[in-house]
């Protein structure tokens, strides 16, 4: 069964991190899901720079990416001028890198469901263009 969604840096440091305020939000989205749920490599090193040294939240991180509730989905050489394309398209919000990842990646596998804390980003952002995202949590879960 092919994965249903994404997920964001900031909805799986929310859920590895029981003190983040989308913790249980993210949970609970999380549960609502066929996993795996894909991301690239761009939100891993998003997450492992923002988790901090606490060797307990690196583990804990590791443990959730490794769980197999995630799939690592490539970002190559032939990919870069359109994350090049949308980050000028965004650059008025501006659009992050790991963002343009995830935005190209919904439209080459098909996907609108995202697991994001960044609501108003996932909200202005299209695939293809034109395809709204469904965003998870809602922001009142919160």
């Amino acid at each position: 069964m092919p994965p249903a969604a994404l997920i964001d840096t900031g909805a799986i440091l929310a859920i590895v991190e029981a003190d983040e305020s989308w913790h249980s939000a993210c949970l609970e989205a999380l549960q609502s899901v066929r996993i795996p749920l894909f991301t690239t490599e761009a939100v891993l090193t998003e997450l492992f720079h923002l988790i901090g040294r606490s060797a307990h939240n690196i583990g804990k991180a590791w443990n959730f990416v490794r769980s197999g509730a995630v799939t690592v989905r490539p970002v190559d050489d032939s990919d870069l001028p359109t994350l090049q394309a949308l980050m000028v398209q965004y650059r008025e919000r501006p659009m992050d890198f790991a963002h343009a990842t995830l935005v190209h990646l919904a439209a080459r596998e098909s996907l609108s469901l995202i697991l994001t804390i960044d609501r108003d980003d996932f909200e202005t952002y299209r695939i293809g263009g034109r395809k709204k995202f469904t965003i998870l949590p809602d922001r009142a879960a919160r």
